[in-house]
């Protein structure tokens, strides 16, 4: 029995999973969840970054087919420079999101520091036969992703002034929603593996899959949701940093090819670094078109983007085409 496997860690760091897995007792049919995440503003109103930031942890545990149950604050904040009643508003935005999934916050730690950062430790529950790791993909699934792209691109062009009215809006709605109900209808729909889509971005996070699973992708580029505004702020070059390191890093790993002719703009979009993305699901293409129906219904921007593939000479595992 491997090491991990007798200390009764189920998931690990090896696959790149969104979170760890691990059973406390010998043989039991349930296993903790456990995932911290601590981020930098990206709006001005505190209690709507702490909204973003608890919705943002909170997502590592659906993304592996896990409830959330329990959660510590995790604050860096700069007293010298702002009040605390700034840290009562992020405070009160992460206790609004928990309370709305059902996660009791049972304390949490905060250091003084220059750079003022929110986040969660959640520790959640899952089934052993319900867990949706990374290596648990399948040649010929679907690809379907629960929200539109571009909360990177939209929030670089807001710190510089440059959205439009509605935009950020559209973007805040995005990142403060839960991916609970993704995760309900994906498990009805019989999702074998899942990620959430975050700060690699879909690109990133859809390698992660392809790699522990030993498999290629296709993304239809046209297909891919966008936010209203992404496309012209990533066309106008309001492109993050980290979306950017993205790309690089994907290119020079050879892990990102194309079909057709590329236009840039959608491919910075693929790699954009998300926060508090939406559920990358791996589902039998026969039922992929009831899923996104379902999650539409529901409320999500939700598209069929792609389709996952054995590894060929040409196209080894680990690697995405994007079909232009």
């Amino acid at each position: 029995m491997p090491e991990d496997a007798a200390r009764g860690v189920l998931v690990g760091h090896e696959g790149s999973d969104d979170a760890a897995i691990v059973q406390l007792s010998a043989g039991g049919s349930s296993a903790a969840v456990m995932t911290v995440d601590v981020i930098t503003p990206l709006v001005d109103d505190p209690e709507t970054f702490g909204a973003i930031a608890a919705c943002n942890a909170l997502s590592d545990v659906y993304a592996m087919g896990g409830t959330p149950r329990f959660a510590l604050n995790l604050v860096f904040f700069p007293d010298d420079q702002l009040p605390l009643s700034v840290l009562e508003d992020i405070l009160r935005g992460g206790q609004r999101v928990c309370a709305e999934a059902g996660v009791a916050v049972v304390g949490g730690h905060s250091v003084r520091d220059p750079e003022l950062k929110f986040g969660l430790s959640v520790t959640g529950e899952v089934a052993t036969a319900d867990v949706l790791a990374n290596d648990r993909a399948r040649a010929g699934q679907a690809l379907v992703l629960s929200k539109a792209l571009g909360t990177g691109v939209i929030t670089t062009a807001h710190k510089r002034g440059l959205t439009r009215a509605g935009e950020l809006d559209a973007a805040v709605a995005s990142m403060t929603r839960l991916n609970h109900q993704a995760l309900v209808r994906a498990r009805a729909h019989g999702v074998t593996a899942c990620t959430d889509v975050t700060g690699f971005g879909l690109l990133g996070h859809l390698r992660n899959i392809l790699v522990s699973s030993g498999l290629r992708a296709t993304i239809d580029v046209a297909s891919l949701p966008l936010l209203p505004g992404a496309l012209a702020h990533a066309e106008a070059d309001r492109v993050p940093g980290g979306s950017r390191k993205n790309l690089e890093f994907l290119e020079r790993e050879g892990a990102v090819r194309w079909r057709g002719a590329e236009r840039r703009a959608l491919t910075l979009l693929a790699a954009d670094a998300q926060t508090s993305g939406g559920l990358l699901l791996c589902v039998d293409p026969a039922r992929a078109g009831a899923l996104v129906e379902q999650l539409r219904a529901d409320g999500h921007a939700a598209a069929r983007v792609g389709r996952l593939e054995s590894p060929s000479v040409d196209a080894p595992a680990g690697v995405t085409t994007l079909a232009f």
